[in-house]
């Protein structure tokens, strides 16, 4: 694992930009200089994320999504479970 998030990841298990175990470690994201939390993907080359809407569901029950353009920031929340390994040694 490195410590820079991919470049682009989702949260949908269908997405082929899916990856658990870099999700397990968590992601934050700043967009337009805000944190947000209710990312459901990001791309930061590109600049986007996708955010779901509030109560609308498509025909699956699968809540529809909005693309938002801007500058995007990811980082891990955690270190790599390697690194929490040592820290722990430490303290």
């Amino acid at each position: 694992m490195t410590d820079t998030p991919p470049d682009r990841l989702s949260t949908d298990p269908r997405s082929p930009f899916f990856d658990q175990s870099v999700l397990e470690r968590g992601i934050g994201i700043r967009f337009k200089g805000a944190e947000r939390h209710d990312v459901e993907e990001y791309c930061r080359s590109e600049g986007w994320i996708r955010v779901a809407l509030p109560k609308k569901v498509d025909r699956h029950g699968r809540p529809l999504t909005i693309k938002l353009t801007g500058p995007v920031e990811a980082w891990f929340e955690r270190g790599a479970e390697s690194d929490a390994g040592d820290g722990d040694a430490t303290q």
